[in-house]
């Protein structure tokens, strides 16, 4: 029961901290070092990531069936393949390739070295600075619409960043978006649809891990925490969309300085074990 209760805790940070610029695995790492409960494990916080992915091809429905669609059909439909949704499909598979491949070649250093607390606090703050500073010298002269295979290759790789928990895979590619001068809501847009292959492919491939001994939590748990996160998960992607309309990341950047320094000076004085 008490493995439960810390599942629907950590289910409930991931579906708040998945979409939000501020790195959903550096808080599944930072958070159950403070409660006591240590660390879930590299393939828990994969796993349970599914359940955010389910949140975003429900929420976006519409909108994946339609480039599915197209990009199906251009494949033997010529006069198709100069249509956005069919080019969308190509920049999400194109966009997706290098986290893949990073993902893969680093497996070992990202389950182990790079979940290092003095790496998370750090990128945690050099990842604010770097969003607070794409977003407010960007532009917001682009459109979805306007998106070119180099911008996608270039946020791709921005997402590839976020291998290293701390990063946030939503943060790196929407400062990568705000510097190429997209306006927040397509960058975030953009940001969720690229995200749709990384994360439900890394789920899939670490689901294996979940019995064995290097993971805090078995079968159960880690169901449960995926449900959780779809159900918040789900909702944060409405109001982060409500919000970036109007609003700028200055919030979620102090919120990460904050928390990286405070994660680096709570490790330094062994309140919490890197």
């Amino acid at each position: 029961m008490w493995e439960m209760l810390q599942a629907i805790v950590l289910g409930t940070i991931q579906g708040l901290t998945e979409f939000l610029p501020i790195s959903s695995s550096a808080h599944l790492r930072i958070y159950p070092e403070l409660f006591g409960w240590g660390d879930p494990g590299a393939a828990f916080t994969a796993v349970i990531q599914i359940g955010t992915e389910l949140a975003v091809l429900i929420y976006f429905r519409e909108d994946i069936l339609r480039i599915a669609s197209t990009w199906l059909r251009s494949l033997v439909r010529p006069e198709l393949r100069g249509h956005l949704d069919a080019r969308m499909g190509w920049f999400i598979i194109v966009g997706s390739l290098p986290i893949v491949v990073l993902g893969i070649a680093l497996k070992d250093v990202i389950e182990n070295d790079f979940r290092s607390l003095w790496i998370i606090g750090t990128t945690l703050i050099v990842g604010g600075l770097i969003l607070g500073v794409a977003d407010r010298l960007g532009s917001n002269e682009k459109k979805i619409k306007q998106i070119t295979l180099r911008d996608a290759v270039l946020m791709g790789v921005a997402q590839a960043m976020a291998l290293i928990p701390g990063v946030s895979r939503s943060g790196a590619t929407l400062s990568m978006g705000r510097a190429l001068g997209y306006e927040r809501e397509a960058a975030t847009r953009y940001a969720f649809l690229l995200a749709i292959p990384a994360v439900v492919g890394a789920g899939l491939f670490e689901l294996k891990e979940i019995p064995n001994g290097e993971n805090t939590y078995g079968w159960g748990p880690t169901a449960v925490a995926t449900v959780v996160s779809f159900v918040v998960g789900y909702a944060a992607i409405a109001w982060l969309l409500r919000y970036v309309s109007t609003r700028s990341y200055t919030p979620f950047v102090l919120y990460r300085v904050v928390l990286g320094v405070s994660t680096l000076v709570l490790v330094g004085t062994g309140v919490l074990i890197a």
